[in-house]
């Protein structure tokens, strides 16, 4: 079944990433923005599990946006 997802918020212009979105269904948040593929960044992450990617996105974003439930 296809998520159904409510825009949060933005801090791009005119409807560029980054963005963020709620699953409606779950409350579970999803990122939109540029995807880190520098291999020498991807090194310092930990725990990355199959499936998983990063994308970064302003700090601003999340303090304006990001639900605080």
């Amino acid at each position: 079944m296809a998520l159904q997802l409510r825009m949060l918020g933005t801090t791009s212009e005119d409807g560029k990433c980054p963005t963020l979105y709620e699953d409606v269904a779950t409350g579970d948040i999803v990122v939109q923005g540029y995807t880190v593929t520098d291999p020498e960044d991807i090194a310092q992450l930990q725990n990355v599990l199959d499936g998983e990617s990063f994308v970064r996105i302003p700090r601003e974003l999340l303090t304006r946006f990001a639900p605080k439930e």
